[in-house]
């Protein structure tokens, strides 16, 4: 999810469109219909639904979501972001062909089981980070990105050592990923972290030490390989990454990363033992988990080190995937079903994908 708009339209002159609002210029009409809730926009009139859409709009939230129309076929790959106006799924613009992506979903040998492809949503893009080829190499040597604003994709800083099923995440604009496994098992690789941090532009470059800064980080590794078993997300909350290295109710360990300090710690136990499904952070402040066996949504309480339970369905069961950001948490089911929770007000709407 990504505080940034599904997509933009450019605002064309007067010539083409009636004014905005009669009697004022169109950049003064903006400026008044900036304050208006987006659904009244939206609703009203076709030339206001162009303000929604325009760069000088502010941005709002979007989902993304990744589609697979032949799951054993390494370019049956899409992606879409929700419309909360319009309420439609759009199509992304396909990514650049040079090189080709590759990314595998589901392998002929491995028919149970989905391949992870890994992105993360950080500074209003998404960024795909991590996923497998049909030969189970790394697919991505380097960050792939999507501005919402521009519409378009866009390569990031050559990885150091490209990977598939490790741990990442961001935290305050920084990205992050950890362990995991390159061309093939390496324990280095699968201790190993790195860095880099978005909020750096590539036609902006600094220096340290006399070396670029748009480029990625080697930070402090970890003590073993224990989490380059399956894709992990790293949850960025309160200035650190917090990670499990198995999904679901099964036993499992966690670790925190201190970014400020480059340290890793144990996990608090209240937080591990409470980790019992997908997890996602609002804003990087409060952090929420869904219990996939009981259909629990809960939210973490740092003083007490527990979680507080929030609400519950049966709709809930087999959660796969959550998200949660402008006060909202979203959270797809296993059929499909994607639950919407108020932050706020703990009320659930529902939809499908």
């Amino acid at each position: 999810m990504a505080k940034t708009p599904a997509k933009r339209l450019k605002i064309t002159d007067s010539h083409r469109h009636p004014p905005l609002i009669h009697g004022l210029p169109d950049h003064i009409a903006q400026l008044c219909l900036s304050h208006v809730h987006p659904s009244l926009l939206y609703s009203v009139c076709h030339s206001w639904r162009r303000v929604l859409y325009s760069p000088s709009f502010p941005p709002f939230f979007s989902l993304y979501a990744l589609f697979s129309t032949d799951q054993c076929l390494a370019n049956s790959i899409h992606f879409f972001s929700f419309d909360p106006f319009s309420s439609k799924w759009d199509p992304l613009p396909p990514p650049p062909p040079d090189p080709p992506l590759r990314l595998l979903h589901r392998h002929p040998s491995f028919l149970s089981r989905n391949l992870p492809i890994q992105s993360i949503s950080v500074s209003g893009h998404l960024v795909l980070l991590a996923a497998s080829t049909h030969d189970f190499f790394p697919a991505l040597s380097c960050p792939l990105i999507f501005s919402p604003i521009s519409r378009s994709w866009t390569f990031g800083p050559r990885l150091a050592t490209p990977r598939r099923w490790c741990a990442a995440g961001a935290s305050r604009g920084v990205v992050y990923v950890a362990s995991g496994i390159g061309s093939h098992f390496s324990n280095d690789v699968a201790r190993s972290m790195e860095k880099w941090d978005s909020n750096l532009q590539p036609n902006k470059i600094c220096y340290e030490n006399h070396r670029p800064k748009w480029r990625w980080e080697k930070m402090r590794g970890l003590k073993d390989g224990k989490f380059s078993r399956d894709a992990i997300d790293a949850i960025g909350w309160r200035g650190k990454l917090c990670m499990v290295n198995v999904k679901g109710d099964a036993a499992k360990e966690g670790l925190v990363y201190d970014v400020e300090k480059d340290l890793w710690e144990e996990m608090p136990e209240g937080m591990l033992m409470g980790w019992r499904g997908p997890v996602a952070a609002m804003d990087e402040e409060v952090m929420y988990v869904v219990d996939e066996k009981k259909g629990v949504v809960r939210k973490y309480d740092a003083k007490t080190d527990s979680w507080e339970d929030v609400m519950e369905s049966g709709r809930l069961k087999g959660a796969q995937q959550i998200a949660a950001g402008g006060g909202r948490v979203c959270i797809v089911c296993g059929d499909g079903e994607i639950v919407v929770v108020n932050g706020n007000r703990y009320r659930p709407s529902a939809g499908y994908l």
